[in-house]
């Protein structure tokens, strides 16, 4: 008999339940089990780390400038200073797309391609999230209202205030200052990131680029609480920024427009050194530029037409241009001829108004040599050489004394070296020897090379701060003060035991030489021929005692049996003028070197515009109730 089939066993299926229900609660309790954990972890385990991250959506650190160091003139007047301006900002991580946000802010405000390579290199160096970018600046009263109006619309654009670096005297101090420019991709690689968050702006030339860490100052930050969209709800805590150094210079604006007003249109550079200190009194180079618009970058047009002018307003002709230094070199080669021997005080020559070395037939000939071999200055002595310029005596002394010597004995005086504490931009010129020829040309030193060299020809290259440096040193009988900027700034130049070929030289020759300096300026009403070359042009009516001396470089040789025709010749081709000095003799307060580009004869051009400085500084400028009062020789000319 067949079993009954079973339909239905409640207590397998009950079995089976059972099971499922175990595992299943078993996998849920594993599951918990594993959420406790993973929570335990987060809590216990990782709770600095997320606690971190948390407060980092939450909290952000938002950088502020520091304030520039204010830069001042001798005087107290203002050369650099900060100015308050609204600047157009976007943080990036608050807008969707940087591309249609700019599309739609062309329609607010009138934007050009230059804010697009801003927002690039802008992005390259940002240190961190929320760091907004600044696309304009000097937004005006308009702009400003027509982007609130718009600002709904524009999501992660803000407009902010800040300062804004600003020169009061423009181009006058453009080349002595020197300027603040925005950071490039170049000065990224060279900066440290941090201490540069929250600004646009580096120290680029001259004393902004040299005191750059100075006048810096040091960043600061605010804690702010932000909201879910990025906007500050409000501000947590404040580390105030450190306010950048403030640094005086010896630097005199009224000196300086002086210098401005004596040069006029014309181009080149003036130098004023204070003999006692080696302070910059007045740096000067014309044409200059007005550095404000460098803050806010400015348009390729404006930039292309200050690169490409033929006058190169960019370029500092004051420190970086390198000329012939002609005449103005004779003092010092005088003085190392009374010093070595190979000369006396009272020894003269006969100036047939040439001189030829044995065996050549080439002429070297005076200044007022004429063709029908004429001109001379008869029997000289070294005073005299200096009152009348005589070529023939520095050549024949040149010659007489080689390049050896010469070259070793006028490197003291700052040729051929950069002597400034704080112009690292100044070039050092070139003062040529045996070895320099050699090595650089691959050829041999010759006589003739000598010889020119005497008159500061040839291959020998001084710029005007060398030379106003080189005067100073003259005026103070062989102390050597490096050129300084800034008042109080450096004290240790780390000159001592340097210049000991100068200490060595006796007072008489000094004398000798800035005799014949003085008579340059002061030796008039005399016959013909025997008149200082400067006396008809700065000494008729001069109140102070002034010692100096001319000097023309030429620029393009002129052939054997020639005169030199100013007329006949282009005027960027002309000779250049020069004319160093400085006064009293006896207590020296300035010493100024003037070089006018093409300016022709040195007395006649060059040489009212040192006397121009002079007189502004010593009648005008020193007794002033702000600035130390008129030496006792300075009282003693009045």
């Amino acid at each position: 008999m067949a079993e009954p089939s079973i339909l239905k066993d409640h207590q397998s299926e009950a079995q089976i339940y059972i099971e499922r229900v175990s595992i299943g609660a078993l996998v849920v309790v594993v599951l918990f089990g594993l959420l406790l954990a993973r929570v335990g972890y987060l809590q216990f385990v990782r709770y600095d780390a997320f606690v971190t991250r948390s407060d980092e959506n939450r909290m952000q650190l938002v950088a502020n400038a520091p304030s520039r160091g204010l830069i001042f003139d001798s005087e107290g007047s203002i050369l650099a200073e900060n100015l308050p301006a609204r600047q157009l900002v976007m943080i990036p991580e608050q807008v969707l797309s940087v591309d249609d946000s700019l599309n739609a802010l062309k329609k607010v405000l009138a934007i050009d391609s230059s804010i697009e390579e801003r927002i690039r290199n802008a992005l390259k160096r940002r240190t961190k999230r929320f760091e907004a970018v600044t696309l304009m600046y000097n937004l005006t009263d308009e702009e400003v209202a027509r982007f609130e109006a718009n600002r709904m619309w524009l999501p992660g654009f803000a407009v902010r205030a800040e300062l804004l670096r600003h020169y009061p005297e423009g181009a006058l101090t453009a080349h002595a200052v020197g300027s603040v420019r925005m950071i490039n991709s170049e000065d990224q690689r060279l900066i440290d990131p941090s201490a540069y968050v929250g600004t646009n702006h580096i120290g680029k030339l001259g004393v902004e680029r040299f005191y750059e860490d100075a006048l810096l100052g040091g960043v600061g930050f605010d804690q702010v609480e932000v909201n879910a969209k990025g906007r500050v709800m409000k501000v947590v805590n404040r580390q105030a920024p450190r306010r950048g150094d403030d640094l005086t210079l010896h630097l005199n604006t009224r000196l300086q427009k002086a210098a401005d007003q004596a040069m006029g249109d014309r181009r080149g550079a003036v130098v004023a050194i204070e003999p006692a200190s080696g302070g910059v009194l007045a740096l000067l180079s014309k044409p200059s530029y007005d550095p404000n618009p460098f803050m806010t970058g400015l348009t390729h047009e404006a930039f292309e037409a200050l690169t490409g002018s033929i006058d190169v307003p960019l370029f500092n002709r004051a420190l970086q241009g390198q000329y012939e230094p002609g005449s103005t070199l004779k003092p010092f080669i005088g003085l190392v001829g009374l010093v070595s021997g190979h000369i006396t005080t009272d020894g003269v020559i006969d100036d047939p108004g040439w001189f030829r070395l044995d065996g050549e037939t080439r002429l070297y000939r005076d200044w007022n040599w004429t063709k029908s071999d004429s001109g001379g200055h008869g029997h000289v002595h070294i005073q005299k050489a200096l009152y009348r310029s005589c070529n023939v005596y520095f050549y024949d002394l040149a010659h007489r004394m080689g390049i050896d010597l010469l070259s070793s004995q006028l490197r003291p005086f700052g040729f051929g070296q950069n002597l400034s504490v704080d112009l690292p931009e100044a070039k050092r010129g070139l003062l040529p020897d045996r070895e320099w020829k050699q090595t650089s040309r691959g050829e041999t030193w010759r006589l003739g090379d000598t010889v020119n060299l005497g008159i500061g020809q040839g291959d020998m290259l001084v710029t005007p701060l060398q030379m106003a440096q080189a005067v100073s040193t003259l005026a103070n009988r062989g102390k050597v003060r490096p050129a300084i900027m800034v008042r109080d700034r450096v004290r240790n130049h780390g000159l001592s035991g340097q210049f000991d070929e100068l200490n060595r030289i006796p007072d008489w020759a000094w004398e000798t030489i800035i005799g014949g300096m003085k008579k340059v300026v002061h030796r008039g009403n005399q016959r013909f021929g025997e008149n200082g070359t400067a006396w008809a042009y700065i000494g008729r009516d001069i109140p102070y005692t002034m010692a100096g001396k001319s000097g023309t470089a030429q620029v393009v040789g002129i052939s054997q049996g020639e005169v030199y025709d100013e007329d006949l010749i282009d005027e960027r081709l002309r000779k250049h003028a020069w004319f160093i000095a400085f006064a009293p003799v006896d207590d020296p307060l300035i010493a100024v070197a003037v070089l006018l580009e093409n300016g022709g004869g040195g007395s006649e051009n060059a040489a009212p515009v040192a006397r121009a400085i002079i007189d502004a500084y010593l009648m005008d400028i020193v007794p002033s109730p702000r600035a130390p009062g008129p030496s006792s020789a300075l009282q003693a000319a009045r």
